[in-house]
């Protein structure tokens, strides 16, 4: 609760900065306030309505925060506008991902996870390879090993096995060779 009320007093405190020193809603460009609006990582989404003769309102959607990645020996949160936020706050329910991929290649795994059927809340780390490849690892230390290609399909394959029964003790579901499943304890 606390660290919701702080991006709040931080999103209206950089909006008042940006809007302080406007002494006339008819003298304010809008590409700049545009501009300074979209700088801000911490913003998703936004819209700016001028109510004359001297009000602006401006409503802004916090952008949603998907995991913990290090850049450059720095920790830094990825939203879902696609921008680092610096960590300044603690949140360990956040996954965090190992490596370095580009933004498409964390966007399209997450994507490849929302429509799966796991769910993305129960993801510890993600693991990325040079080879553009993934590993999951769960909250129950289980580690699916995903393949370069065909990684909607090796999921929901391996997803199979987490769920089953016969299988629940394997800690590692390698599903990187084509219609071939590996299991170990």
């Amino acid at each position: 609760m606390q660290q919701q009320k702080s991006k709040k007093i931080l999103i209206y405190f950089f909006l008042l900065l940006v809007v302080s020193s406007i002494n006339n809603i008819f003298s304010i460009n809008k590409n700049d306030l545009i501009n300074e609006i979209e700088l801000n990582s911490l913003v998703e989404k936004y819209l700016i309505f001028k109510r004359y003769p001297s009000t602006l309102d401006i409503k802004i959607e916090k952008t949603k925060f998907l995991a913990k990645i290090n850049k450059n020996g720095q920790i830094f949160y990825l939203g879902s506008n696609r921008k680092f936020t610096k960590n300044d706050f603690l949140n360990n329910q956040l996954p965090y991902i190992f490596g370095n991929p580009d933004l498409i290649e964390f966007f399209s795994i997450k994507e490849i996870i929302d429509k799966s059927k796991i769910s993305y809340s129960e993801i510890k780390n993600l693991y990325f390879f040079p080879s553009k490849r993934w590993d999951l690892e769960l909250k129950n230390n289980t580690i699916i090993k995903l393949p370069n290609d065909n990684t909607n399909l090796a999921l929901n394959l391996a997803i199979e096995f987490l769920y089953d029964n016969e299988f629940i003790n394997n800690k590692i579901i390698d599903a990187r060779i084509e219609n071939q499943i590996i299991l170990d304890d």
